[in-house]
C-alpha cells in the first residue's frame, strides 16, 4: 500500500540477479514476491477507506473507486492511527476482520492491492525486472491455523502472556529469560513467524500436485534486521518436521545492508522523508542524459529517442551496478557522481568498454556504423604473441568458476569484481595487440577471436545484473 523506497531496491536487484544466475547454471527456478499485503497497515487502510470512501467496502462499487495517490492515503490514516485512540483500537479489529474473511474488509483490501500492483509494475518495468510471481502474506492465510494446530500437538507452541508462541534452545533475551518466537498475538491475530512457517510448508512439504513447490533450496533475500527472525523460524520449521533432518533442503537467509546518503546516515529527502525509488531513478536518468547532452555536437538540442533509450540504460543500469558491485552484507554511501562516473568499477565504464569492443570488431570486419554487429567466426587457432594476450585468455578461462562461487556463495559483487578485471585485462591487450594492423590474417582472425569472447563475456554477465549492453555510447 506504500510507494517503493529506496529501501526496496536491494532486494528486488539482488533477488532478481541470483535468480537469473541459478536459472543460467540450469536450475528450476520460481521467483517469488513475498509482498506485505496483510497485518496491521492493511487494517488501518481499510478502516480509513470506511470513513472516507465507503464505496470501496462493497464489492458491487469498489471497482469504481478511484482511490488516488496511495502515499496520501497512506500518510492520512497514518496520522488518524497514531493520535486517535478508537482509530487505532478499530484498525486492529479490522485486521482480525480481514484474516476471518469479512467481506467489506476484503473488497477494500483487494482495491488497495490492485492500486498498488499498478504502482510497482512500473518501477519493476523500468528496473527489467521479469517474471516475478506475487504472492503476498495473504496467500498463506488458509493454512494458518494448521500450523499453530500442528505446533500445539507436538508441544512446540505454547501459551505465554495471553499470546501463542515458540520457545527455541539458545535464544534468550537480554537479561537472559527465555525469547519467544510469537505465532499468534493475544487478540487471535498471526504474526510473521505463522506466515513464514506456513511458506516453508508449502514450498517443501506440500504435493505440488496439490500446489506445492517440493523445494530444495529456498532462498530468502531481505535486510540484515531479520537475520534472527529468520534463523529461528528456520530452527522451528527443523523442530517441527517442516524441513526434515534428512533432507537435502536449504532454507537460507541472503541478507544484506542499508543504503545511506553520502553523509552515512539514512539515505533520505531534504526534509527528512524515504526517498522514492521512482525519483531516485528518474534522477540518475536526467543526469545521465545531461552527460550525453554535454558530449554532443550541439549540447542545447533535444535529445534523439535513440539517445532517451541509451540514457536510461545508462542511468538505471548505473544505479543497479552500484548496488550489485558492492558485497550485499554491507551498507553503501548512495552517490550519483562515483555510479555514473566513466572511471572505475561502475556500469558506465563497463557499457563504455562493451561499446568500444563492438567499434573495434566494426572496423576491422568493415561493417557500417549504426548497424548491429555482427560477430566473426571463431578464429582456427589462438595465437599468444604477447603476455597481455596470455593474461587476457586466463581471464576470460575463469568464468565458469566464478559463476559456481556466486551460485553456492550467492555474493553477486564477484561478478562485478571478474566484469572489472575482465575489462581491464582486455584494455591492457588492446593497448599492445593491434587487431585492425597484425602481421597476418591468421593473427587478426584470433585477436578478433579475443574480442568476441571478451564482449560475449561482458554481456553475459551484465544481463546477469539485469543491466542490458549497448553498441554504441
Amino acid at each position: 500500500a506504500k510507494e517503493m523506497h529506496v529501501g526496496h531496491l536491494r532486494s528486488t536487484i539482488i533477488g532478481d540477479t541470483l535468480s537469473n544466475l541459478l536459472t543460467f547454471a540450469g536450475h528450476d527456478v520460481l521467483r517469488l514476491n513475498h509482498v506485505g499485503d496483510w497485518g496491521t497497515q492493511f487494517g488501518m487502510l481499510v478502516e480509513h477507506l470506511r470513513d472516507e470512501f465507503p464505496a470501496a467496502l462493497s464489492v458491487e462499487t469498489s471497482k469504481d473507486v478511484d482511490l488516488g495517490d496511495l502515499v496520501t492515503l497512506y500518510k492520512a490514516a497514518k496520522k488518524r492511527f497514531d493520535v486517535d485512540e478508537e482509530f487505532k483500537t478499530r484498525s486492529r479489529e479490522g485486521v482480525v476482520k480481514l484474516q476471518a474473511g469479512d467481506a467489506e474488509a476484503l473488497a477494500a483490501w483487494e482495491s488497495l492491492c490492485a492500486a498498488s500492483r499498478v504502482e510497482y509494475q512500473k518501477i519493476y518495468d523500468l528496473l527489467h525486472i521479469e517474471g516475478l510471481n506475487e504472492r503476498g502474506e495473504s496467500f498463506y492465510n488458509p493454512y494458518l491455523n494448521g500450523v499453530i494446530d500442528d505446533l500445539e500437538e507436538m508441544g512446540l507452541a505454547v501459551e505465554s502472556e495471553g499470546a501463542t508462541a515458540v520457545f527455541l534452545d539458545g535464544y534468550t533475551n537480554r537479561d537472559g529469560s527465555p525469547l519467544p518466537m510469537l505465532v499468534r498475538k493475544s487478540d487471535g491475530g498471526f504474526n510473521y513467524a505463522t506466515t513464514d512457517l506456513a511458506a516453508i510448508r508449502h514450498r517443501v512439504q506440500m504435493d505440488p500436485n496439490e500446489g506445492g513447490e517440493a523445494a530444495d533450496r529456498v532462498l530468502y533475500v531481505t535486510d540484515a534486521g531479520q537475520s534472527q527472525h529468520f534463523e529461528m523460524v528456520f530452527a522451528a520449521a527443523k523442530k517441527a518436521g517442516f524441513v526434515a533432518e534428512d533432507s537435502n533442503v536449504s532454507l537460507e537467509h541472503v541478507p544484506f545492508g542499508l543504503v545511506q546518503g553520502e553523509d552515512g546516515k539514512k539515505f533520505a529527502t531534504r526534509s527528512g522523508d524515504t526517498v522514492k525509488l521512482k525519483d531516485l531513478l528518474d534522477e540518475a536518468v536526467r543526469i545521465a542524459g545531461e552527460d550525453i547532452k554535454s558530449r554532443a555536437e550541439n549540447p542545447d538540442a533535444e535529445l534523439s529517442d535513440e539517445l532517451k533509450k541509451v540514457a536510461q540504460t545508462v542511468g538505471i543500469g548505473a544505479v543497479k551496478y552500484a548496488d550489485l558491485s558492492m558485497n550485499r552484507e554491507s551498507n553503501y554511501k548512495f552517490s550519483y557522481g562515483r555510479m555514473l562516473s566513466l572511471n572505475g568499477n561502475t556500469a558506465p565504464y563497463m557499457l563504455y568498454a562493451y561499446a568500444r569492443i563492438c567499434g573495434i570488431v566494426r572496423k576491422a570486419t568493415d561493417q557500417p556504423e549504426g548497424q548491429k554487429v555482427v560477430w566473426p567466426e571463431a578464429a582456427s587457432e589462438i595465437l599468444v604473441t604477447h603476455d597481455s594476450e596470455k593474461q587476457l585468455i586466463r581471464n576470460l578461462v575463469k568464468l565458469p568458476d566464478i559463476l559456481s562461487e556466486v551460485e553456492s556463495e550467492l555474493y553477486p559483487n564477484r561478478l562485478c569484481d571478474y566484469l572489472f578485471e575482465t575489462s581491464q585485462k582486455f584494455n591492457q591487450f588492446y593497448e599492445n595487440c593491434s587487431v585492425n594492423n597484425a602481421e597476418t590474417p591468421e593473427l587478426k582472425a584470433s585477436r578478433l577471436s579475443l574480442c568476441t569472447v571478451t564482449a560475449a563475456t561482458i554481456r553475459l554477465l551484465m544481463n546477469l545484473l539485469g543491466i542490458p549492453v549497448v553498441e554504441k555510447l
